[in-house]
């Protein structure tokens, strides 16, 4: 089984893994194509004003702007599912799983980060800031990595896929396979933001339960959360929760 998870805007600097390379990433075949997009983002990072990159970046501080001002190609590395740290990630708490719960993680699960593509949560990457929806001069990132990296996932995810990311990462991979999404309800309400959170706490469950199977996945049981409806359309399977109050 196969966890698709969306990055997130907060992350952790520094790392005590080496700077990026070739063997950083998945699809190792497909690093000239990752090289391109970074490339790009290197140039950005060059030939704009702190000004510039503020603006480009969403930050206010300067001090934040320079931290991500530096190359991404020098910086110290990171396993990328520890690098994040958004609400999804603190929902996981990966640091406090035990080691198959993580091997777990490392292995099925892959993120979709707005500047690297598609890369699983071990590979290696670097501090950077890329807000998503961001343009770079020449390239729509998330229309260049799926037109380039599709045929890749295709074969690589099979038929077992569980999708916990955000809608607009659509735009960077559509799963062929059969897959299912999630949807939370509280009080007769979609959550948004919270969302988030939940998505964390159902692969902390994957992880926990070592779910191997959309079966099983159906079987299991998170605290809080009831099957409301489950609702089929075309390849997708989306289970609606219910959030007790």
């Amino acid at each position: 089984m196969k966890i698709l998870l969306a990055p997130a805007e907060t992350k952790r600097s520094g790392g005590d893994l080496s700077e990026i390379s070739k063997n950083s990433f998945i699809f190792e075949e497909l690093y000239e194509k990752r090289l391109e997009i970074i490339t790009q983002y290197e140039e950005l990072l060059k030939r704009n004003s702190i000004e510039e990159l503020s603006a480009w970046f969403g930050l206010k501080k300067e001090s934040e702007v320079i931290r991500y001002q530096e190359s991404v190609l020098e910086k110290p590395g990171m396993k990328a599912i520890q690098r994040y740290t958004g609400v999804a990630f603190d929902y996981l708490g990966y640091d406090d799983l035990n080691e198959k719960e993580k091997n777990y993680c490392d292995t099925n699960v892959l993120l979709f980060s707005n500047l690297f593509g598609p890369i699983q949560a071990s590979d290696i990457i670097p501090d950077y800031k890329f807000k998503q929806g961001a343009k770079l001069p020449n390239t729509v990132v998330e229309k260049f990595y799926k037109e380039n990296f599709s045929a890749a996932l295709d074969q690589y995810l099979g038929e077992e896929i569980i999708d916990l990311r955000a809608g607009f990462y659509d735009k960077f991979y559509t799963p062929k396979s059969p897959y299912v999404t999630m949807k939370f309800i509280k009080e007769g309400k979609v959550v948004s933001h919270w969302a988030k959170a939940y998505r964390g706490i159902v692969l902390k469950h994957l992880a926990l339960n070592n779910i191997q199977t959309t079966q099983e996945l159906m079987q299991m049981n998170i605290p809080n959360l009831h099957v409301q409806e489950i609702k089929k359309i075309k390849n997708k399977t989306e289970i609606i929760y219910t959030i007790d109050t």
